[in-house]
């Protein structure tokens, strides 16, 4: 079986072929880079309009590091080209295994950012032999991607909280979805001031805000005035340890 069927498997894209595949030398380790050729009679994409334009000329070659394969880094080459599109001018062609100027592609981007949810960065970035600023690139890609894919409709309970980040003073506000069968972080703001939760609750709009029936907060008194003006008609529980500290 050749690698390029593997990764005609793993993903396939429509306008272009895996081509030949060599050994190489790459950072101090062993790799293997694959060509990427455009299909016959497929017209590049502008990168500015997203419309199919004709061909301009080509680029020197350019290289995207993509998921490891037994070991080997694996790369992608391409010698991208140009478009002239009449909307945008002569611009770069957009490619659908990576974006603008990044230097691994989106599949490799998700794989890193999976794997930054466990161990410290800087070990991820040395267990695939890459960097941690591509370590951080890809999870701020990811980031970026659930943010605008991120939907925030239909939420009936939420959950306020701040933590401490730094030595001192140092707060962060948190919003949680606390639903049943649907627990996940809305949202963080530096500080713990009303203007950090009112901006999540801006975010929500009216029809979101309205639709809430159950908050949990403890009793920091910046929160209290945002929730009472903003989602009066929830159920608001207070953090029992706080409220025993008012007690005692």
């Amino acid at each position: 079986m050749q690698l390029q069927t593997i990764l005609n498997r793993v993903e396939k894209y429509k306008s272009f072929v895996y081509a030949s595949a060599r050994f190489v030398e790459y950072r101090g380790r062993q790799g293997i880079e694959i060509r990427m050729r455009a299909r016959k009679n497929a017209h590049p994409i502008c990168s500015g309009c997203h419309q199919k334009r004709p061909g301009y000329d080509r680029l020197p070659e350019r290289r995207w590091e993509h998921v490891p394969l037994w070991l080997f880094v694996l790369l992608l080459v391409y010698a991208m080209r140009r478009v002239d599109c009449p909307d945008c001018g002569i611009v770069v062609e957009q490619v659908p295994w990576a974006q603008g100027k990044q230097t691994q592609t989106y599949r490799f981007q998700w794989f890193l950012a999976r794997w930054a949810k466990r161990p410290p960065w800087k070990q991820v970035a040395a267990a695939f032999g890459t960097s941690w600023d591509a370590v951080y690139g890809a999870v701020k890609m990811a980031v970026g991607w659930g943010l605008q894919h991120r939907s925030l409709a239909g939420i009936v309970a939420i959950g306020v909280d701040e933590i401490q980040w730094l030595k001192g003073q140092t707060y962060l506000t948190l919003v949680y979805q606390i639903d049943a069968g649907a627990k996940r972080l809305l949202y963080i703001a530096q500080q713990r001031t009303e203007q950090s939760l009112r901006t999540f609750f801006d975010l929500l709009g009216t029809k979101g805000c309205a639709a809430l029936r159950y908050i949990c907060s403890d009793m920091w008194k910046a929160y209290l005035n945002v929730i009472a003006q903003k989602a009066s008609q929830a159920i608001h529980v207070l953090d029992r340890f706080h409220i025993m500290q008012e007690v005692q």
